[in-house]
């Protein structure tokens, strides 16, 4: 019977007694619940990441303008820019965390991670890593087993959905996933991917669904490069052995007694925040006439 993700604290304890890595409980749970084969599972997450790099590659070498007008090739311009505020690292791992997002946007071919709007997070930090640290893929794959895992527990104890627990539970949750994966990727005990999901969690808890003219664009494709680069400070941290002090469960349900909280207008309806703010709502109604004068005359005056 493959373990049932219920929470972090159980997944150690299954890890230290069956003698076994932090990803294996994944694969069965893979194998089991899905009655696949592991080699169709590695397969599977070889081929998704295939996907994660081809959309980065998109992102930045072909158009990027959404029908809306809001999606006009940041990633592009981000990369060009001669003067990087960090390293040119960091530039790269916010342009690809972009580039990523920008071709959901504009109906590209996206790995959901664990969803749509946070597409862009777990390619733009792996992909990444593995270049600064000259990863094989088989660790990468890994990795995003582990990112897998989690998503399990934030799943069960409290959302990966935007209309149900904010933004929180979108790029919170894939910038999680993410920091639980670079740390497992660079060596990290237990302890300290369940502690960078921790801190994580921490640094995005509260944050709303309020996107412009109802559209996962504003301020979600930014957002993807903030949480990219949370989720690779909170790695930094818990490599470091820096405490989270809250565990790791205590912050899951914490972000899922905040969705709970959290007013309906903040959740993914386009009625709070930045989509009503006065350019939002020019932008919204602009958007409406488009999409109204795009129909079919049939369908206008049936």
């Amino acid at each position: 019977m493959a373990y049932l993700f219920d929470d972090f604290k159980g997944w150690k304890t299954y890890c230290e007694d069956n003698n076994c890595k932090l990803f294996e409980p994944v694969i069965t749970y893979e194998v089991e619940q899905k009655g696949k084969t592991e080699e169709e599972v590695w397969a599977g997450l070889s081929n998704a990441y295939t996907v994660m790099k081809e959309a980065i590659s998109t992102g930045l070498k072909e158009d990027m303008t959404s029908r809306s007008g809001m999606v006009n090739n940041s990633a592009k311009k981000i990369l060009k820019n001669n003067k990087p505020v960090l390293s040119t690292e960091f530039q790269l791992l916010v342009a690809r965390s972009i580039a990523a997002k920008e071709v959901n946007s504009c109906m590209g071919r996206v790995v959901a991670a664990p969803t749509a709007g946070a597409s862009g997070i777990l390619p733009g930090t792996m992909l990444t890593l593995q270049e600064i640290h000259q990863l094989e893929d088989q660790t990468i794959l890994e990795g995003l087993l582990i990112g897998a895992g989690i998503a399990l527990i934030i799943e069960k104890k409290s959302s990966l959905a935007g209309a149900v627990g904010g933004c929180q539970a979108e790029t919170g949750s894939a910038a999680a996933m993410a920091s639980g994966a670079i740390v497992y990727s660079l060596n990290g005990s237990i302890d300290q991917v369940f502690n960078a999901v921790a801190i994580t969690i921490q640094c995005m808890l509260g944050l709303v669904c309020d996107p412009v003219a109802g559209l996962v664009e504003v301020p979600c494709i930014v957002r993807n490069a903030s949480a990219a680069a949370i989720a690779n400070s909170s790695a930094q941290i818990a490599l470091s052995d820096v405490s989270a002090v809250i565990p790791v469960d205590e912050c899951v349900e914490a972000m899922g007694e905040v969705g709970q909280s959290m007013e309906t207008r903040y959740k993914e309806t386009a009625l709070g925040g930045l989509a009503i703010t006065k350019t939002g709502q020019e932008i919204s109604k602009r958007v409406l006439i488009q999409d109204i004068d795009l129909l079919p005359d049939e369908d206008v005056n049936p």
